[in-house]
């Protein structure tokens, strides 16, 4: 019986597009060279790595600035999906993120609907280590098989909590849709191509 739902945050409830952008550019307007130069190297790292630009950048030189969370926006419909499943199951955060992220989401309007904030910053740890995920389950006195973890990236979100018994949603927004199942022990319980599809799914259907 599922009694909670563990939500990554960045690419998967939140819209990151626009800070991508932004990165980017300023990556390429240091560097001087053909934007798909370097829009190729970030797609290529995106199948390894959770932070693409920054390891692109890396890989040229370049510094990036710091994240500019002010470009951050909810996706469409996130709202909305969020306010139908509280109620019908606990929610939490399980996600890498700088200091404030209860403020941040309570901007957007949806910090009141999550009984477990566990964000990296504070917790002292940050995704994939198995301990963020513990914690956020400890805190919320839940059992992993009683779990659900909804992520965007295969080896930030699903694998960890797969190794821990928790069931897995896979939503391949960002630059997740660049990586790919190498090794059916790793595959998510379910794919979605975005959070609108939660909606569809056995576990999303429980009754009040």
């Amino acid at each position: 019986m599922i009694k909670y739902i563990f939500f990554d945050l960045g690419a998967t409830l939140v819209d990151e597009s626009d800070v991508y952008k932004s990165r980017c550019q300023f990556a390429i307007r240091q560097l001087g060279i053909d934007p798909a130069e370097f829009m190729n190297k970030v797609y290529e790292e995106a199948k390894v790595s959770p932070t693409p630009i920054r390891t692109a950048a890396k890989a040229y030189g370049v510094v990036l600035p710091e994240w500019d969370s002010s470009l951050e926006k909810l996706y469409e419909g996130a709202f909305d999906l969020i306010s139908y499943l509280y109620g019908k199951y606990k929610l939490g955060i399980i996600a890498n993120q700088a200091l404030g992220t209860q403020e941040r989401i309570d901007k957007w309007g949806i910090g009141k609907y999550f009984d477990v904030v566990m964000a990296s910053a504070e917790a002292g740890c940050a995704k994939p280590d198995l301990k963020i995920f513990s914690m956020a389950l400890d805190k919320a006195g839940c059992k992993a098989a009683d779990a659900i973890m909804v992520g965007d990236r295969l080896d930030n979100d699903i694998i960890p909590a797969k190794k821990l018994g928790m069931k897995t949603i896979w939503v391949r927004q960002g630059y997740a849709i660049y990586q790919s199942i190498d090794d059916e022990s790793k595959r998510p319980d379910y794919i979605v191509d975005s959070i609108d599809e939660i909606y569809h799914l056995p576990e999303a259907e429980k009754d009040n």
